[in-house]
């Protein structure tokens, strides 16, 4: 329990010891306890988790709206930005009115067993949006390296992800409950998560491996898969150098942005949740402790953004909602087509689409066939055919990809 940050009336006029042990003993008995920030403090932690609260139940809301509205979305692959978008929903909603109550009212109002289900729902909603944002990398992946076109209705293994991702949270979120760590109040007292301070050896165990497996290997997961994606796009670039550049900018772009609103969100928190363990006693101060907590609530407000919303699909058919009509249909999400050119000496140039992933083969007159990764969800085809090919035997078709997040 973090006793310093408990700040009970009339401790001036009484043994220092005793207010100490007076406080701990409140806290145990899930009294209410006033938090050592100013008032200006719980005003700013206040208004900040309130815009956090509002626009993150608006924003993945709408997400879910969108999904169950408009059926040309329910892909297997857009399950899982439903999945982080169901999971941030239920941090809006089970957890951030909470802590914006005890930051209003300068002390946390719901006691000890109010307390232990806070820090239990927020650990695991966050690490399941966490597990989905990785899962989620490698079915883009894994979509890209696949010789052939994905079933679009098979929703087997995508469903299995999702499971992947609960399962694996309430493994590492039920431990507390039991023993191995605790939950407990964190930073000024407004807020409730794992026991950071704990000196022992159960405690600081579970610590580092909540730090290995939720925050560590996710990243890596993530960083590993958008790499290969990359080294794809550089390969594909040799089809239409015209278009290398500028493809490659913006799907670079993109994933510097995914990696980086990561960062931002939960490596504070976990710099935090390691200096607070192993740093000297009182070395992260609780004022300084909350700033990294409303960090990694942010994600909920930015998943949406950055995963929806500038997917193009989502976007057109919140474009659809917002004039309510229906969505303007991009090539992005046309169900299929196929054009094929027959040159002089039997060789063409085809392409099959589907509505989130396609295989692609470019051939030209003299040269081999050649392959292409599957591209998968980021990529959309436009086929740019200048003149036509009966006339003309030994020009080729050209081909141009143009690279975007659609899903």
């Amino acid at each position: 329990m973090i006793v310093s940050n408990v700040s009970l009336s009339g401790c001036a006029e009484v043994d220092g010891a005793l207010c100490a042990g007076g406080a701990a003993e409140g806290q145990l008995r899930g009294t209410s306890y006033r938090t050592t920030l100013t008032p200006t403090g719980n005003l700013v932690v206040s208004v900040c988790l309130g815009f956090i609260g509002t626009f993150g139940l608006l924003n993945n809301l709408l997400v879910l709206v969108l999904f169950c509205r408009y059926k040309m979305l329910r892909s297997p692959i857009n399950l899982l930005l439903i999945n982080i978008s169901i999971s941030d929903l239920l941090v809006c909603v089970l957890g951030t009115p909470f802590s914006f109550a005890a930051s209003t009212q300068g002390r946390w109002l719901i006691g000890d067993a109010g307390c232990v289900w806070y820090g239990f729902a927020n650990s695991l909603f966050g690490i399941v949006s966490l597990i989905s944002l990785a899962v989620l990398s490698y079915e883009r992946y894994s979509t890209m390296m696949t010789p052939t076109e994905a079933d679009s209705t098979n929703y087997c293994k995508v469903s299995l992800g999702i499971a992947l991702s609960w399962v694996y949270s309430f493994i590492w979120t039920m431990p507390p409950l039991f023993g191995w760590s605790s939950y407990g109040p964190e930073g000024p007292g407004t807020t409730c998560s794992v026991n950071w301070k704990a000196k022992t050896t159960n405690n600081i165990s579970y610590i580092i491996c909540l730090f290995i497996f939720c925050l560590l290997l996710p990243f890596l997961v993530i960083m590993l898969c958008y790499g290969k994606l990359l080294c794809a796009i550089r390969q594909v670039s040799g089809i239409n150098s015209s278009m290398s550049r500028k493809r490659e900018q913006r799907v670079l772009f993109m994933v510097v942005i995914m990696v980086i609103c990561y960062l931002l969100c939960w490596l504070p928190y976990g710099i935090m949740a390691l200096l607070a363990t192993f740093g000297p006693p009182g070395f992260v101060t609780p004022e300084a402790s909350i700033i990294p907590s409303v960090f990694a609530k942010t994600s909920t407000v930015i998943n949406p953004v950055i995963y929806v919303f500038m997917n193009k699909q989502f976007y057109r058919c919140f474009q659809g909602l917002l004039r309510c009509e229906p969505p303007r249909r991009g090539s992005s999400i046309k169900s299929s087509s196929r054009v094929a050119t027959k040159a002089g000496r039997g060789q063409a140039v085809s392409g099959h689409r589907r509505t989130n992933h396609f295989p692609l083969m470019v051939a030209s007159l003299g040269q081999p066939v050649t392959t292409v990764p599957q591209l998968g969800p980021f990529f959309e085809a436009t086929n740019d055919v200048s003149k036509a090919p009966s006339s003309d035997t030994n020009k080729p078709v050209e081909v141009s990809l143009e690279a975007h997040f659609d899903v």
